[in-house]
């Protein structure tokens, strides 16, 4: 089986200024997925997809095999992430004169995920051959069903989900989880006739939440942070 990873980094970040390469635990935001990618052993290619000609030349010296040009309508604030993936992925093949039957996206301001996430997750979707394609997210810590509200235009607020029972306690409530933005696997052909991440046979991989913090925020930046510098002492 043929599998390419891609990681795809827009130059433009609002809300950290060139998080993708900033420094974390002494190395560029984007290396740190790059290196996971690389010690899995799982890929014939690594592709790295970007609009910013910084983020390509780092991704290019830590070891990207495919560099991708994003066009301009894929690098706005609005562009939605799957047209992003499935434009690298097809500029890819095209590039490396060859087709993968296994996309890897792994999103690179989610850096905690470890080597075996990303090994242990292929697994799990390529030994589920009903699965559409898979994401990873942990155990939501609020539910939509006990402790989660949304504000309705009313301007009041209710319940994000209802049941048709009275839910009062949260381990009662059906499973949640949240999407921690880490891993998303498709088949080919699946990628190709997707119109949303989301599909009807969508499988999720659990990773715990230590390891599922995604950088929106420089408070996120700042944890991530944090955590990366404490797993490299432990590792020391």
């Amino acid at each position: 089986m043929k599998r390419i990873c891609t990681i795809c980094a827009r130059g433009g970040s609002k809300g950290v200024t060139s998080k993708n390469i900033r420094l974390v635990a002494g190395l560029p935001l984007i290396a740190h997925s790059i290196l996971a990618a690389e010690e899995s052993a799982l890929f014939d290619k690594i592709s790295v997809s970007s609009d910013s000609d910084e983020i390509l030349a780092v991704a290019q010296k830590y070891g990207a095999d495919i560099i991708i040009r994003r066009p301009a309508d894929l690098a706005t604030d609005m562009a939605a992430k799957l047209p992003v993936i499935q434009h690298c992925f097809l500029e890819s093949e095209k590039m490396a004169n060859q087709q993968f039957d296994l996309l890897v996206d792994l999103d690179c301001t989610s850096p905690l995920r470890n080597v075996h996430d990303i090994i242990n997750s292929v697994k799990y979707l390529e030994s589920n051959l009903e699965a559409s394609n898979l994401i990873t997210g942990a155990k939501a810590r609020r539910s939509p069903y006990f402790n989660l509200v949304q504000l309705n235009d009313d301007g009041y607020v209710r319940l994000a989900a209802a049941s048709e029972k009275t839910i009062v306690r949260r381990q009662d409530a059906p499973l949640c989880y949240d999407m921690n933005a880490s891993i998303y696997i498709w088949r080919r052909q699946q990628l190709l006739d997707s119109k949303n991440v989301l599909q009807d046979k969508t499988i999720i991989y659990e990773m715990p939440e230590e390891r599922s913090l995604d950088i929106d925020s420089l408070f996120d930046f700042e944890i991530v942070s944090f955590l990366m510098e404490r797993r490299n002492e432990t590792k020391g």
